[in-house]
């Protein structure tokens, strides 16, 4: 019998309980929700579980955290553990069930700190979500993090609302860059690694 293994596993890092202890169970606000994926992201570099990036999940109309995921990919050791990732697929366990939008339950949005990459765009369309709000978009985040996001259309968001999911952009876009500037320095100032699989390592 060949041996392959059978299982693999992506968690939140113990650091999570730290940062969310202060944070209550809803949050109407949505730039305060914004401000929260920001300093989970901030947070994420440094402790060095992955890339700058956060993201979570929410109940559109109150508020209420459903769940939220940082990237962990050089943590876990594995390339899709990126934060929408993460983040929807802890509030899929949550409710039960691989469709957020399933009947009985509350619409949801996903909030991260970037426009999705390639991987985190099809994972949202798919996830049942209702909503994403994106605190910036544009070649900023490459040019600034060196990191490929993908293949991704001009059209992206308009595929989205052609699905039935509204995307609110521009939330808190410029403390979204003064995180990636933060990452980017200490990439320059060596000892980060920068996880391109076909762009080599920083």
């Amino acid at each position: 019998m060949i041996d392959i293994p059978k299982e693999y596993r992506v968690a939140l890092p113990p650091w999570i309980d730290d940062e969310l202890a202060d944070v209550p169970p809803v949050v109407p606000d949505r730039e305060d929700r914004m401000r929260l994926v920001h300093r989970l992201a901030d947070r994420n570099w440094r402790e060095g579980n992955g890339g700058p990036f956060a993201a979570l999940v929410a109940e559109q109309d109150t508020g209420r955290i459903i769940s939220v995921g940082v990237n962990v990919v050089l943590a876990s050791g594995v390339s899709s553990a990126h934060a929408e990732v993460v983040a929807l697929g802890l509030a899929q366990t949550a409710t039960g069930g691989w469709d957020l939008g399933g009947e009985g339950l509350p619409a949801s949005e996903l909030v991260v700190n970037w426009r999705p990459c390639v991987q985190c765009y099809g994972a949202t369309m798919w996830s049942g979500v209702r909503g994403l709000v994106v605190a910036g978009e544009g070649p900023e985040l490459e040019e600034i993090t060196t990191f490929d996001e993908g293949p991704l259309g001009a059209d992206w968001a308009e595929q989205f609302e052609a699905r039935g999911i509204t995307v609110t952009r521009d939330v808190l876009r410029d403390e979204a860059l003064t995180v990636f500037r933060g990452y980017r320095d200490a990439v320059d100032a060596g000892g980060i690694t920068v996880y391109n699989a076909r762009g080599g390592t920083a």
